[in-house]
């Protein structure tokens, strides 16, 4: 089976970051590059994280002995999110699904060339309570930057999971540094559980990530207010909700508001906030 991936989740950090550098003041430059290149760089972890998390779901088995066990969401429904670009296998004897974008740069629906392996391993059905899903990448690259380490994913029942992250990193292009960092993140399920479809799922997402840019500043990033994911059409591309604050070694913080209006609103808006001052910012 081959597909073309489209990615439901996006934090768009790399969007703000343009922002966020037009509307600093010259003198806290530094401050503002050493937290921009912080959002950045999370941003391109969260995102594939976000990206590998909606395909093994959409592309796990239901049965996890069974190598011919339709996958948990409806074949239709896996279509739309992958289609052409990648080759999709399982199997039971070592409860492992094998995603497979070639060895040479695929571009996907999302506008992001991949290439190599994505693989998990189940300990049981992925929407059984207390399952583990191990997640590795083999000589993976997102336009050409390489990302590593082990994603685990516990079921908590209903629909909600843990997603622990450690000893990750990108490893950018053309020498272009890298980036490492560790994360515990829970998803909980507030509405779609029960059905084959994704589209009518609502996540609230809590948690941490401590980590070190490419311009080798440590940084934590904490969710202050939950970050609300829904993936009906049309809000799916972007948080609705949350609050994120990213605090580098300098001391120095950043906050960014998903929903400055308080309206939890299908939209782009979002503001941050930067030594006290906040601007509007329109995710991409």
């Amino acid at each position: 089976m081959r597909y073309r991936l489209t990615s439901l989740r996006s934090l768009a950090y790399a969007a703000l970051a343009s922002g966020l550098l037009l509307t600093a003041s010259c003198h806290r430059a530094d401050v503002v590059a050493d937290d921009v290149t912080s959002a950045q760089d999370q941003g391109q972890g969260d995102e594939e994280n976000a990206t590998t998390t909606d395909l093994v779901e959409a592309a796990a088995p239901q049965d996890a002995a069974d190598s011919a066990s339709p996958t948990v969401s409806d074949p239709a429904e896996l279509k739309t999110l992958v289609s052409g670009c990648l080759t999709r296998t399982y199997d039971a004897s070592t409860r492992t699904l094998t995603l497979d974008f070639g060895p040479t740069n695929c571009l996907c629906a999302d506008g992001r060339y991949r290439r190599g392996k994505i693989t998990a391993v189940f300990s049981g059905p992925y929407r059984q309570a207390g399952a583990v899903v191990t997640i590795n990448r083999t000589n993976y690259f997102v336009n050409d930057n390489q990302h590593l380490g082990t994603r685990v994913i516990t079921n908590l029942g209903n629909g909600s999971f843990n997603l622990s992250v450690q000893n990750a990193s990108i490893i950018f292009a053309n020498n272009g540094g890298t980036t490492s960092w560790s994360s515990e993140r829970t998803y909980t399920r507030t509405a779609g559980f029960g059905t084959r479809s994704i589209l009518d799922d609502v996540y609230s997402i809590t948690g941490e990530l401590t980590g070190t840019n490419r311009r080798n500043v440590t940084y934590a990033a904490t969710i202050q207010s939950p970050l609300i994911k829904k993936f009906s059409p049309g809000c799916a591309r972007h948080f609705v909700a949350g609050i994120v604050e990213i605090t580098n070694d300098k001391e120095k913080a950043m906050l960014l508001n998903y929903d400055p209006t308080n309206t939890a609103a299908c939209d782009n808006i979002a503001s941050v906030t930067v030594n006290g001052h906040t601007y509007t910012v329109y995710l991409k």
